[in-house]
């Protein structure tokens, strides 16, 4: 690729590069959260590569780490997973096809290591990659989940069984009052925005939310919710699946109060 360069994360120069954005150690408090992640769950297979260039620096990256650890409610022991994919922070790294030579990485190594294949979860829209990419490696949907997630998977080993999503409607049973926000460090952007809404539902709506903060890949694989790493719910309903601003916050539980 020229120009451009995938550049393995280490626990020795992550700091140098940043991750998602994020590239001072000292300001974001979300990536030196990430950092400490990254360096806990690295002996045990994480790998993230990110994508520089000469001209744009950080342009991309890909996460995955072996299924045993997956950050989202997923049963995918055996398998690869593939946490996040992005390309493209300037327009021009778009479409050149960087996504796919980081998935490929992704897929050599799985077979490298012997593994049964890769999975990833996919979904329109933010926060999520889609599909198409995925599809056209070869991978085919083995689940979904509500309201629009879907679990891929590319096989390596065909006796091998898909991976599948875990239960989570009877998790959900759990937070059947009140109002709770789940996250995990593994996305460092569920860090912003989560002050500013507990401080919103409790002085503008009366309410005292519950935060948790699921400390390991057992509690984000016992989430209600199919992204795993943040989750919203009130009285029993997940509002958001993602992270999201506090306007966007108040909005949900302004319809939801009143109707």
């Amino acid at each position: 690729m020229n120009g451009i360069e995938i550049v393995d994360l280490t626990p020795e120069n992550i700091s140098e590069y940043g991750v998602c954005g994020y590239k001072d150690v000292k300001k974001h408090l979300e990536l030196r959260r990430k950092i400490d992640w990254f360096k806990e769950y690295y002996p045990k297979g994480l790998r993230i590569k990110v994508l520089v260039s000469e001209k744009g620096g950080y342009q991309g990256m890909l996460e995955y780490i072996p299924g045993k650890y997956a950050h989202r409610p997923v049963d995918a022991e055996g398998y690869m997973f593939i946490h996040c994919i992005f390309v493209g922070f300037k327009k021009e790294f778009k479409g050149k096809g960087y996504a796919s030579s980081l998935i490929d990485e992704c897929l050599k190594e799985a077979k490298n290591e012997g593994m049964d294949g890769v999975a990833v979860v996919t979904r329109k829209g933010s926060f999520m990659a889609n599909k198409d990419i995925f599809v056209k490696k070869g991978f085919i949907s083995v689940d979904n989940a509500k309201p629009d997630f879907e679990l891929l998977a590319l096989k390596f080993n065909e006796d091998a069984s898909d991976p599948q999503f875990k239960s989570m409607e009877q998790q959900l049973e759990n937070y059947r009052n009140g109002l709770f926000i789940m996250r995990s460090v593994q996305c460092p952007y569920t860090e912003k925005n989560v002050n500013d809404i507990l401080r919103s539902a409790r002085n503008e709506f009366g309410i005292d939310a519950t935060l948790l903060d699921l400390e390991d890949s057992n509690a984000v694989q016992d989430s209600p919710c199919a992204f795993g790493t943040f989750c919203i719910i009130y009285n029993g309903e997940i509002i958001s699946h993602h992270p999201i601003s506090n306007t966007r916050f108040m909005n949900i539980i302004t319809k939801k109060i009143r109707a």
